[in-house]
């Protein structure tokens, strides 16, 4: 019996994927539940598993592919278990697909990039559907009406071809490249082959000839990249980043972690890193100073009650941002547990939708490579972001004599529409007192 496996909807918000590696090739035995292909969508990287036992038969859709959800991406000759598949029954009727071009002819990346990472937390009003000139309401995805609103497109004058009239991608785009009133097109007569569009890695503003030149190479971004950039970019444009610094003397926790980190490994089964001890430290300072755990909904400042705290993992392929909910609710061990299972489960590909969404504040490590500060973009809707700097040995001037203490940099990037220079630094002196006056047992 054949069983159909299907693009599947990894969050509500969520209509599309890319499949970046298949992990079984035709002909292959498989078990049921086992890894059988990787994907790539605006919130998550994820592993898929197959959802029959057999052998798999046949692949429709290649890597670097990007399809509409309950697309049948391969099919897979059962072994005769009564395995379903495991589709979504309340997900939305699928838009017409979107034909990337073909990954052969190009070395370029393509340029239609996965919706960006906040997509999912844009302001209501501004993603509920707009109605259309006759009164009903234009069907469309949050990436179409985000095309829509940078390009100044009025998605009523735009014919849907996905099913029940749905705006698609490949319509908005064809609009926009219809001439419309978005961005204006590559320039002409490019020295390599152009891309098909514009992407935010290669602003539409640069002549082309200026950046192709002499000896080079042409490296197309992955799906994760584009979807960095795009979010990187976005974040610039819509906050006026400022950025607060200050220097920290953290010898007492680093004397308490040395003493104690083998005991604590051996009770608990997780290593003990100096992330919970920040953590700890920016949970308590939010409470004290909520405007720095807010999001910007147009004139409207959203107070967030909760202290939902994204962690920036670094991958080989990239970035991703889990995000431990309600932080202040755990004690030292869970916050050390949950930073734990989270970088684990991010490097292996086993997030799940919504452990990367609904941050209220986020913290970048770049002292872990070496970085003596960093200046970080806040990752959107937050309205911060602090970053770490490396740990390291300082002589510093303590009650007129010259000592030598661990001493690391903090720095805070805040939207200046929310949070003031002097909120800044009261919520970074706060930070900077709970580290050097720990008092939190830690077993």
């Amino acid at each position: 019996m054949a069983v159909d496996v299907i693009m599947p909807q990894m969050g509500e918000s969520i209509f599309e994927g890319t499949i970046t590696k298949w992990l079984k090739k035709p002909g292959d035995k498989i078990e049921r539940d086992e890894p059988l292909f990787e994907i790539s969508t605006d919130k998550v990287d994820a592993e898929i598993p197959a959802p029959a036992a057999g052998v798999l038969k046949e692949i429709k859709v290649t890597e670097g592919q990007t399809v509409p959800i309950q697309t049948v991406v391969a099919t897979i000759d059962s072994a005769g278990a009564g395995a379903g598949v495991a589709a979504p029954a309340q997900a939305p009727a699928a838009p017409a697909p979107a034909k990337p071009a073909p990954a052969a002819k190009s070395e370029l990346a393509k340029p239609a990039a996965a919706p960006p990472l906040p997509a999912k937390a844009a302001p209501q009003p501004v993603e509920a559907p707009r109605a259309g000139g006759n009164g009903d309401k234009i069907r469309s995805s949050p990436l179409v009406r985000r095309i829509a609103r940078e390009n100044n497109v009025d998605l009523a004058q735009v014919s849907g071809t996905g099913a029940g009239g749905r705006v698609s991608k490949k319509d908005i785009m064809a609009a926009v490249e219809g001439g419309t009133s978005g961005p204006a097109a590559a320039p002409s007569a490019p020295t390599p082959p152009p891309p098909s569009g514009a992407s935010y890695a290669v602003e539409p503003g640069i002549a082309r000839e200026k950046i192709y030149f002499g000896h080079y190479e042409v490296q197309p971004m992955s799906t994760m990249r584009q979807k960095i950039a795009e979010h990187m970019v976005m974040s610039k444009r819509t906050s006026p980043h400022v950025y607060s610094i200050e220097e920290v003397n953290v010898s007492g926790i680093w004397a308490l972690r040395a003493k104690n980190k083998e005991k604590f490994e051996k009770e608990s089964g997780t290593k003990l890193t100096f992330m919970p001890f920040f953590i700890r430290a920016a949970v308590e300072a939010l409470r004290a100073f909520p405007t720095v755990n807010a999001s910007v909904d147009g004139t409207n400042i959203v107070l967030h009650k909760e202290c939902n705290i994204g962690i920036a993992v670094a991958l080989d392929w990239g970035l991703i941002v889990p995000v431990i909910k309600k932080a202040e609710e755990k004690n030292f061990y869970g916050l050390a547990r949950s930073v734990s299972d989270l970088a684990e489960r991010a490097r292996a590909k086993k997030l799940k939708p919504e452990e990367v969404t609904e941050s209220t504040f986020s913290i970048t490590n770049p002292g872990v490579f070496g970085g003596l500060m960093g200046l970080p973009v806040i990752n959107q809707p937050n309205a911060a972001i602090l970053g770490l700097g490396t740990i390291e040995k300082r002589p510093v001037v303590i009650d007129d004599a010259i000592a030598i203490r661990s001493m690391v940099y903090l720095t805070l990037s805040y939207d200046h529409r929310v949070v003031d220079g002097a909120i800044a630094h009261q919520f970074m002196g706060h930070i900077k007192h709970t580290l050097e006056n720990w008092t939190e047992p830690i077993l």
